[in-house]
């Protein structure tokens, strides 16, 4: 049996890279922070999603399926969402047939499909747990931890108050601006809140907020009204994976003030001298060289790509999404552009189809892999091994069992009517060539032909004698 490969991580808590040894061998924890469903998940979404389906899945393969448990949240409590579901359904709710909280169910519920749909395209698999933060705000039957107990725990170890209607942390915490390494004056500026009077820091940070009728509440000790943001994941990272887990991760923007704040919650609540040992995050993506935005008109969503001409003219199938994502490592930003996706097709066009079968994963992919989810490098190491597997069957069952590590699954081509037509007069333009004699042109066209994965068969016709030519997509 193959001896495990050591997995070396970079941690944002640390700065540095470090071999990871987990709490538990046989039971490996990974949070990620999901999505907030109040719309369909753009692409820079996307990447976190793939991200870390890759850990997941390395995690898998080192310590067994069965060991690991992935928890990826959905964040259903928000201003925007509850925004929505007036716009959506105000006449409703105002004609009592159906309540706010109703509202934002069926709004997030429609979403939360689409979310589903979108990232099983990406090749994604589903997590382990995948909780609602409204599901986590009161006191639960099973006893698993919710965000009303842990704010009462918050207050009554000192590391909370009420004020102005609202509960608040204190992050006057020595050991508050670890893992963002802020000092206390950019911890204020970065905090994006009014310097309010009933506040003990400027920075402190809501716990719990009232309601108001037109919002959605929960019954609480402190009045009817609803959690912070990031309580919730604080609650639900500890309701499935403890009080201290393994790897924490999600996108860059949320090192501060987001997973800040949940490292001084979870800590302050439980007594632990850590939330999580290894936090990972990604970096930022730009699309065509510039950040997204709606008003640069630049904004794509992962739909959009999937299903509609809007970016580059055409849609994109979810593994060159994906394949595309990994040929940047997580850590660094990705300009997201029509050339890249085109670069990733190109790519998965040489490779052979990734049908089911057995084989071992290739040590180079591996490795590069176990080196900080080295994805780049993985994907030189596949390319390579796709090379062989055309005339090496041991290299094509490896060529599998890496692709399917990698969650990347090539796939015979589908060849529209246009493109089938665009070849065919291509040929045609040839074989007038190869009358004329003009070889050097013929050549020119053919060798043009295979570097776009479109390889030409030549042969006669066995009635007329005359030359033939065929054509197929080259894997």
């Amino acid at each position: 049996m193959a001896e495990k490969p050591v997995l070396t991580l970079y941690n944002t808590l640390t700065r540095s890279k470090a071999p990871f040894a987990p709490i538990a061998p046989d039971n490996v924890r990974l949070y990620v922070c999901g999505p907030t469903v109040y719309d369909f998940a753009h692409i820079g979404n996307a990447r976190p999603v793939i991200v870390f389906d890759v850990l997941f899945r390395l995690l898998r393969h080192v310590y067994g399926e069965s060991n690991v448990t992935y928890v990826r949240n959905i964040t259903d409590v928000d201003d925007k969402i509850n925004a929505r579901a007036l716009r959506d359904f105000g006449h409703d709710i105002e004609a009592g047939t159906v309540s706010l909280n109703e509202a934002i169910r069926r709004v997030t519920e429609k979403t939360a499909d689409q979310f589903h749909a979108d990232v099983a395209a990406l090749g994604t698999l589903p997590p382990t747990h995948e909780p609602r933060a409204t599901e986590f705000v009161q006191k639960r039957q099973d006893g698993r931890a919710d965000m009303v107990t842990l704010i009462e725990r918050l207050i009554a170890r000192g590391h909370a108050y009420e004020a102005g209607g609202e509960v608040l942390f204190d992050t006057s915490w020595a050991e508050y601006g670890e893992l963002s390494k802020r000092n206390l004056d950019e911890q204020q500026a970065g905090a994006r809140v009014a310097v309010d009077s009933h506040k003990k820091n400027p920075g402190d940070f809501v716990l719990w907020k009232q309601s108001s009728p037109e919002e959605p509440g929960w019954d609480s000790p402190w009045g009817r009204g609803r959690p912070g943001w990031h309580i919730e994941c604080s609650a639900m990272s500890a309701a499935y994976l403890g009080e201290t887990f393994d790897i924490h991760g999600g996108g860059l923007d949320l090192i501060f003030p987001h997973h800040e704040n949940e490292i001084a919650q979870s800590r302050c609540a439980h007594g632990t001298s850590v939330m999580a040992n290894v936090w990972m995050h990604n970096g930022f993506v730009q699309v065509e060289g510039r950040k997204m935005s709606k008003s640069e008109g630049n904004f794509v969503t992962i739909h959009d790509l999937l299903e509609t001409d809007t970016f580059g003219g055409r849609t994109w199938p979810g593994e060159v999404l994906r394949l595309a994502m990994l040929m940047t490592h997580y850590r660094e930003p990705i300009d997201f552009s029509v050339k890249r996706l085109e670069e990733a097709e190109r790519l998965l066009a040489k490779w052979p189809v990734a049908e089911a079968g057995e084989g071992s994963v290739d040590p180079a992919v591996l490795a590069a892999l176990a080196d900080d989810l080295n994805t780049v490098a993985a994907v030189q190491a596949l390319h390579a091994l796709a090379h062989r597997a055309s005339t090496d069957p041991a290299a094509a069952a490896s060529f599998r069992a890496s692709a399917a590590l990698l969650g990347v699954k090539p796939k015979k081509a589908e060849i529209s009517e246009v493109l089938e037509a665009g070849v065919e007069s291509i040929i045609q333009l040839r074989l007038e060539m190869l009358k004329a004699k003009n070889f050097a042109e013929a050549d020119r066209i053919r060798d043009d032909l295979l570097s776009k994965g479109i390889q030409l068969k030549d042969g006669k016709d066995p009635a007329t004698g005359e030359r033939v030519t065929t054509w197929e997509v080259r894997r």
